[in-house]
This record gives C-alpha cells, sequence and structure tokens, in this order.
C-alpha cells in the first residue's frame, strides 16, 4: 500500500464531506482552459497544444492515402493513438503503450467517431479502392488528472484545424486542397465519485480517491458515447445529474475552439 496516497485519499474525503475541493472549485466547475492551434503547421496537417489546469496534451493530425476498411468502402478511415510520455507522470513508463495509453485513445476515438465529426464520406478518392486516412496522434505533456476531456479537446481543437493535402498522379502533395469536412464539435466531460459527492474534472489527486469515473461525450444535443471507470457505482439519478450537467458546460468549452 502507498502509505502517501492512502493519507491523501482520507484528506480529499475527508474535503469533499465538508462542500470543498483541493483547490478551491465548486463540484461543477472546471479548471481554466486554454487552447493553441496550429502549433507545428511544419509538421502535421492539423495540431492544438491543450492545458487543462496543468494537465497538458499535444495533438497532431496527419492525412494520408490508404485502402478503406472493406466493411466501409465508400468511407475514409480515422485512427487514434496516444503516448504518455514518461516526462507527464513517474507512473508512465517508456515502451509499448499500456492499458492507460489504449484505453485514453480508445474512449477521445470513441466520442469522435460516434459524434460523425468528420464526414468521412467526403474523404474517398475512389470507392474501395483509396481513401484518405485521418491520423490523430495524441502526446500527453504533463498528468495533472483528466487526460481524457483534455485529449478530447486536443483532438477536436486539431481536427478543427486540419486540411486534406493534394492528392495527383498517384502521390499525396504537402499543398492544401481543401478543409478537413467537419460536421459536428464533440466534447467530452468527466466526473469522478468520491463518496457520495460528483465532482467535474478531476485532478490527479482526486482520480487518486475516486470510487469511480463517467465520461460523457456530447455535440451539444445529443449524446454520443458513455465510459465508466473504477469500482465504484452511480445511481440513474446521478447518472441524469451528470448528463444534465454535461449539456450546460458544453456551451461554455465550445466557445474556445475556433
Amino acid at each position: 500500500m502507498d502509505i502517501n496516497r492512502e493519507l491523501k485519499r482520507h484528506f480529499i474525503g475527508r474535503l469533499v464531506q465538508d462542500g470543498r475541493r483541493i483547490d478551491g472549485r465548486g463540484f461543477d466547475e472546471m479548471r481554466e482552459i486554454s487552447i493553441e492551434q496550429n502549433v507545428i503547421p511544419d509538421k502535421a496537417e492539423g495540431s492544438a497544444f491543450v492545458k487543462l489546469g496543468n494537465t497538458e496534451v499535444l495533438c497532431g493530425v496527419k492525412m494520408d492515402v490508404g485502402e478503406p476498411f472493406p466493411d466501409t468502402p465508400e468511407e475514409g478511415v480515422m485512427m487514434t493513438g496516444a503516448e504518455l510520455v514518461p516526462i507527464a507522470s513517474p507512473e508512465f513508463e517508456a515502451g509499448r503503450p499500456g492499458e492507460d495509453a489504449i484505453e485514453l485513445a480508445r474512449v477521445v476515438d470513441r466520442g469522435i467517431r460516434e459524434s460523425h465529426m468528420i464526414s468521412l464520406d467526403k474523404l474517398v478518392i475512389s470507392p474501395g479502392e483509396r481513401v484518405w486516412m485521418v491520423f490523430i496522434d495524441l502526446h500527453i505533456l504533463n498528468h495533472d488528472g483528466n487526460l481524457i476531456d483534455a485529449s478530447t479537446l486536443a483532438a477536436v481543437s486539431a481536427l478543427k484545424s486540419a486540411w486534406v493535402p493534394k492528392f495527383e498522379d498517384e502521390k499525396v502533395i504537402r499543398e492544401k486542397s481543401s478543409d478537413l469536412p467537419i460536421s459536428k464539435i464533440p466534447l467530452s466531460f468527466t466526473y469522478a465519485k468520491i463518496d457520495d459527492a460528483i465532482l467535474l474534472d478531476p485532478i490527479l489527486d482526486e482520480e487518486f480517491a475516486m470510487d469511480a469515473r463517467l465520461t460523457v461525450t456530447t455535440s451539444g444535443t445529443h449524446l454520443h458515447a458513455m465510459q465508466k471507470g473504477e469500482t465504484g457505482a452511480f445511481k440513474p439519478e446521478e447518472v441524469f445529474n451528470i448528463v444534465d450537467t454535461t449539456f450546460s458546460k458544453y456551451k461554455e468549452v465550445k466557445k474556445l475552439i475556433k
């Protein structure tokens, strides 16, 4: 047992019982968000750097030409990967992606995919043969909790700024042909349950103390994905309240994406 983590868990639990959070925020209040787009224009067709409190994520979007999936011959391809670099947290190790990196990439990917943010049918060059492939690469630079929401913000912001290169004579030419076809702006909102309290946008210390986690992705009018983590449970009325809060917070955060 990590005694320091156990003491911190107990301390945070006492704070929550008193209606307080360790950083002074309200239970339904997010940390400060900053978004910079096109931060690596020479290396990617789209990019963004996001700070959610002290959590920092860099996302690059690359475009290439390849074959479509056999079951979707008239759609482009989207793939998402995440890298948890050791400099971001002592708990991250170099090497192949671990379970945390795989889960992070899948949750971000699912929210974008299920919302139909990218009009993949508009990325077809020749049906069944050639399509544009969208690669979303997430790099965690500093981990202070809630990687899912920070990564979703980074991915969506990078996609919003991305463009499609030219494809001539079976070659990709790194010159802009058109903007990436975008139809929706999905955003995720993650909640931590500590005892009977529900906290939006948990910092790392609160994640150590949480009994359960729930991430909800929406584009403002519909729910597109949910992901539960940890061993605790949410009551039905808690989930309904989380969904209501998510719709309300979506309007605030969407304004930050250019």
